[in-house]
């Protein structure tokens, strides 16, 4: 389903894809060249630095992106008689950061990453307000889809869960397998999900059809805690060029020896006396 803003006059279609939003590129365009957003487009993907940071952007997102063409992309742009279309792009590197859409709202999206980016290119005035209508558009719909929660009530709920050392032992993660290191994960969120949860977030939605939301909605005080842990260690292990499957047998270490750790703190099992009113109360 597509949404649209407006910015500064210039209507702007965002597609969602695969629960990742995408902003049209051909929209931002027009507000610079109304009868010719393509050319608007080709000569911003003809850039250096365009090329060397829609490059950096697949390397942390797409592990199927193809670095020996995107070399010769890097190594040819900035001349003159250079020219890249976003479809030749996306062709030639298996690129996902870009994608090109047919029909009555068809043209040229990109991951919100690379459209801010997009935007500064055209005018910085646009991109601040781009950024502005977005952020609106997300917190209207979280407003009337009442998603997030009421903290306190529901982490007690959650904590509740996770009085008894039987339990808290569950909450402990397994060594993962030699066939989840040897898989490549499309997502870095679900790198930290098989190293946290022992599964991808895909498998949790399988494995549990009557729920709602997703598994890290059902994640505990000591889960949330380690997973902004992890977060951290991963952006870091990625700057460092490691590997995603070191990446994973490191983070999943990691997640046994912190969760085993945040079971026994004192400040969290606090927290969990000081909400536990709110599950009786609710």
């Amino acid at each position: 389903m597509n949404k649209k803003i407006k910015v500064l006059g210039t209507e702007i279609v965002i597609h969602q894809q695969q629960k990742e939003d995408y902003i049209s590129l051909t929209d931002i365009a027009r507000y610079n060249n109304p009868e010719h957003p393509a050319d608007v487009i080709k000569n911003w993907t003809r850039s250096k630095d365009t090329i060397a940071f829609l490059g950096l952007w697949e390397r942390i997102n797409n592990p199927r992106f193809k670095l020996v063409e995107f070399d010769q992309f890097r190594n040819r742009s900035g001349s003159n008689s250079f020219v890249l279309s976003p479809q030749k792009w996306i062709e030639n590197t298996n690129a996902v950061g870009i994608i090109s859409k047919s029909g009555k709202y068809g043209g040229t999206f990109a991951h919100r990453d690379i459209a801010f980016e997009f935007a500064s290119w055209i005018s910085a005035e646009f991109k601040l307000f781009l950024i502005k209508e977005f952020q609106r558009l997300q917190d209207d719909e979280n407003k009337r889809k009442q998603i997030g929660w009421d903290i306190k009530r529901n982490l007690a709920k959650i904590n509740y869960r996770i009085h008894t050392d039987a339990i808290k032992e569950n909450l402990i993660p397994k060594e993962i397998t030699k066939e989840q290191i040897n898989l490549i994960y499309a997502s870095e969120a679900d790198v930290l999900n098989v190293a946290l949860f022992g599964m991808t977030a895909k498998e949790w939605r399988d494995n549990n059809k009557d729920k709602t939301g997703n598994i890290r909605d059902y994640a505990n005080v000591s889960q949330l805690v380690c997973l902004s842990n992890l977060e951290n260690l991963n952006a870091l292990f990625i700057t460092e060029e490691l590997p995603q499957d070191k990446r994973l047998v490191k983070l999943n270490r990691i997640a046994i020896q912190q969760m085993r750790l945040l079971t026994e703190d004192k400040n969290i099992k606090r927290l969990e006396s000081e909400n536990e009113g709110g599950i009786k109360n609710g």
